[in-house]
């Protein structure tokens, strides 16, 4: 086994220093090693055995191939014979399964010394950098899934909305207003039918909108939870006036956030009008909203005296496209799908707490 020589400076107007490169050699974090091109390590610092979880015995009896990940072993073997003809290796990537049985992935540098028969080589642990990388690629492949999936629920939402506006409009055209006296009627025939075809119009746009745009694009900004909850109140206060709902809200803690502003409003108007539709027979919807920073991490709290769900039977299933589990004739099973997807294609977290009959509270955290 190799050592590494004491080097003595001498100065002749200083105290003798002895550097000692096993020094650095021992407390290096990072992988230090001398390698044979028989595929033998021949020299390791701690790092290696600290990591890999194996004995420096078991390290240096086994050769080195043995302790790569079975899916990078031929590429390691084709690139070590690159480096066995003095080409050096530069930010070579595999992964190596520790004696545990845990894949971790390390980043090489190696510079052969065809001459000794070696090779020098430093390895850094970037386990982690590859984790947040696969965590950023499955985000990506999720929006990408929900943007396809919205998109479709769009389409078809346009789509099956054009048959009964058409349907509208052709009664109105059926109408003789000639044979209608009351100016009040009249009035309000006009009213509904100018509505109808501006809901036609705005529903054309719309479906132009998305076959000019394939993907989504989000905007991120700093948003007023106050501001965007009033706004969605004042466009439903009919429905909230005829429910008698109470609506408690505290935003005390957490006052604005970064998300998109959109769907911020989509989320506060799907959640409300859920609570309304699912109270309880014969009793008023009390809905609380709240705001709290939780180990630094923003939060919106809604909670509501509802139907509630079984939670035992729901499961994942709560969040789902077309899921309904209540009976009611105005459910569609798109509203939850919504703030799901609304939560976590910028990065945040849902979750539910709900018994029957008691209510459900839903938990947001944004992501920070």
């Amino acid at each position: 086994m190799m050592n590494f020589e004491n080097v003595v400076a001498e100065d002749n107007s200083a105290p003798e220093i002895i550097y000692s490169f096993d020094n650095f050699f021992k407390i290096s974090a990072d992988f230090i090693c001398i390698a044979g091109f028989d595929g033998y390590f021949k020299r390791i610092n701690p790092a290696v055995s600290k990591l890999l979880g194996y004995t420096e015995e078991e390290l240096y009896s086994r050769p080195i191939h043995e302790f790569v990940y079975t899916h990078d072993l031929k590429i390691t073997l084709e690139t070590r014979e690159q480096v066995y003809k003095n080409k050096p290796l530069l930010n070579f990537e595999n992964r190596y399964l520790t004696k545990s049985g845990e894949i971790v992935w390390l980043s090489w540098t190696s510079m052969p010394v065809e001459n000794e028969k070696l090779v020098y080589a430093i390895a850094k642990n970037i386990t982690h950098k590859k984790r947040i990388e696969e965590q950023r690629n499955l985000l990506i492949a999720n929006l990408t899934k929900i943007n396809k999936e919205l998109t479709i629920l769009s389409h078809k939402t346009s789509h099956d909305l054009k048959s009964p506006i058409n349907n509208m409009l052709s009664v109105f055209s059926l109408i003789d207003a000639s044979k209608i006296s009351d100016p009040e009627t009249l009035e309000l025939i006009d009213i509904l039918k100018l509505t109808s075809e501006n809901l036609k119009e705005t529903l054309n746009n719309s479906i132009d909108y998305l076959i000019e745009n394939a993907t989504i694009s989000t905007v991120v900004e700093e948003i007023n939870l106050r501001e965007s909850l009033d706004e969605v109140l004042s466009s439903i206060n009919s429905l909230i006036c005829d429910s008698k709902a109470v609506i408690n809200v505290d935003f005390s803690e957490v006052k604005n956030i970064t998300f998109n502003k959109a769907y911020m409003k989509s989320i506060f108007l799907n959640l409300i009008s859920n609570s309304i539709k699912y109270t309880r027979p014969h009793q008023a919807p009390i809905i609380t909203i709240q705001s709290k920073k939780t180990n630094g991490i923003d939060q919106l709290i809604f909670s509501d005296n509802g139907l509630g769900f079984d939670m035992d039977k729901v499961k994942e299933k709560i969040f789902g496209l077309y899921e309904k589990f209540h009976k009611n004739d105005d459910s569609n099973g798109i509203g939850l799908y919504l703030v799901y997807n609304h939560v976590t294609s910028l990065g945040g977290r849902i979750a539910v707490e709900s018994k029957i009959n008691k209510g459900a509270t839903f938990t947001i955290s944004f992501k920070y």
